[in-house]
């Protein structure tokens, strides 16, 4: 919860949100650079709401049905500051589905293994240009998404070249 609350609180820095908005964001702007995915935004928001984070604030134009606007509170920014510092602290060793496959490689035929880890490395090289072709397409203003976006083509480019090696010495 700690990523979502530092989500929903960083969205709300910003300044008073609808959820629809919160939610067009989240989707469109944040999950092609960080891979966030939210099934429903609502329980967050309550949840935080609950704890004193954020205010919701009713609203209505005309004969439109009600709409919800979320604002963060002084507490939520206390919060927000606090967890955003933790984020830029907080290293954890990254895991990787393939590393258990490594730990029992010797169970598998060399040439299957090369043949498969060749395949990861096509694949790798999809998302590296997938990354890529964002970068250029992107027209959004925030410089920070370009930088995680350069973050993200390091890492994809480093596991290629390690797996690269590994099937070298797999010959």
């Amino acid at each position: 919860m700690i990523e979502h609350e530092l989500l929903f609180l960083g969205l709300l820095m910003e300044g008073p949100k609808h959820g629809y908005e919160i939610k067009r964001q989240i989707e469109e702007e944040l999950f092609p650079f960080v891979g966030l995915k939210i099934k429903s935004i609502y329980y967050p928001l309550r949840k935080m709401e609950h704890l004193g984070l954020i205010n919701k604030d009713v609203g209505r134009e005309g004969k439109w049905p009600e709409k919800y606007v979320y604002s963060i509170t002084a507490k939520g920014k206390k919060i927000f500051d606090h967890l955003i510092t933790e984020s830029f602290i907080s290293i954890e060793r990254p895991y990787f589905s393939l590393d258990l496959s490594l730990y029992f490689l010797d169970y598998v035929d060399k040439k299957i293994a090369q043949r498969r880890l060749r395949a990861r490395v096509i694949f790798l090289k999809r998302i590296k240009r997938d990354l890529e072709n964002l970068k250029k397409a992107s027209k959004s203003p925030k410089k920070h998404l370009a930088i995680i976006l350069a973050h993200d083509v390091e890492l994809v480019d480093a596991e290629i070249s390690s797996i690269s090696k590994l099937i070298e010495l797999l010959n």
